[in-house]
């Protein structure tokens, strides 16, 4: 997990499968991995979940 803004902090989902076309999507597995909600990031579209620090 690494921090981002001083304040959220951001790691790579570990159940997300295939490429991250919804951020909706990505939030929902990230909030049942225990994350507050999650985006899809990066050129390679990979879903990130967040949580505060």
């Amino acid at each position: 997990i690494r921090q981002v803004e001083g304040r959220v902090c951001i790691s790579q989902s570990h159940r997300y499968r295939g490429p991250c076309v919804l951020d909706h999507n990505c939030a929902i597995i990230c909030r049942n991995e225990g994350f507050s909600g999650g985006d899809c990031i990066g050129w390679r579209r990979r879903c990130f979940c967040t949580k505060l620090c």
